[in-house]
């Protein structure tokens, strides 16, 4: 099908991926992917750790991007590489520096389920694929011009808020647990400062916050597909997250909000 770039293959494989973005959504609401120590525990099968987990399932949004960038006739033009490069970033930060920064408690049970690392394969190698062939190959409206573009330095804006509220917010999850976390000590805390203060998930609001950036600056459906597949998986789980401290914390702040501050 012909609708978007004249590319046939794109084209259509875009449509399916909507298509996935909307059942992930669907899905979410009956209940939340197995990862992370609140939710990775139940259910049966092959378990990774937290580090290696977010590492191997992560991994992917590093490799296919680049990959098909480069194979692209417009890989070496300025707004492209530009692009290269954000994503690049983004990504390090996802699959690499967040997940070794880690502190975890010794004996933690391992928590990442095999099946959800292997849909995390899919879905990086679509937000990768979608994105890089647009990018570098099938459009060609990135001439040096869009540096000026309101789109693009609006779009930048956006990116860098929801980019550094995820990176702060991450850095207060993290130090809720000492350098060496012991056997004994608490495992969860209720966190505090910066968006904690009015929601659960702050490091979630500003993930998406990042993609809606990503999504304005490229102007181009493939980083919609992303940022679609990003609130349809972090809005239901920051659901599950605010319900869960809200369970077993007797004094959690009435006031917060899950992850968009004062509406969610």
């Amino acid at each position: 099908m012909q609708w978007y770039t004249g590319n046939v293959f794109y084209d259509t494989f875009l449509i399916v991926g909507f298509v996935y973005a909307a059942l992930v959504l669907v899905s979410s609401f009956f209940g939340t992917a197995q990862y992370g120590g609140r939710f990775g525990g139940r259910g049966k099968g092959i378990k990774l750790g937290s580090k290696v987990g977010w590492i191997v399932m992560e991994f992917p949004g590093l490799l296919v991007f680049p990959l098909v960038f480069m194979a692209g006739r417009n890989a070496f033009e300025p707004v492209p590489l530009f692009f290269l490069c954000v994503w690049m970033i983004h990504y390090a930060n996802r699959a690499l520096i967040t997940p070794l920064l880690m502190r975890v408690q010794p004996g933690s049970q391992s928590s990442f389920a095999l099946n959800v690392v292997i849909a995390g394969w899919l879905t990086l190698s679509l937000h990768g694929y979608f994105n890089a062939a647009y990018i570098s190959e099938l459009s060609d409206q990135y001439t040096t011009s869009w540096f000026s573009d309101p789109r693009f330095i609006s779009g930048l804006f956006i990116y860098l808020i929801g980019f550094s509220i995820n990176i702060y917010s991450d850095t207060i999850l993290r130090n809720l647990r000492s350098l060496k976390p012991t056997p004994n000590e608490p495992r969860y805390k209720i966190p505090y400062g910066g968006l904690f203060k009015w929601v659960s998930c702050p490091q979630y609001f500003g993930e998406i916050l990042s993609f809606v950036g990503f999504a304005v600056m490229t102007w181009n459906l493939g980083a919609v597909f992303v940022l679609a597949m990003t609130a349809g998986n972090l809005i239901p789980r920051a659901r599950y997250t605010h319900k869960w401290f809200h369970k077993n914390f007797e004094n959690y702040p009435a006031e917060r909000k899950a992850i968009i501050p004062f509406i969610l």
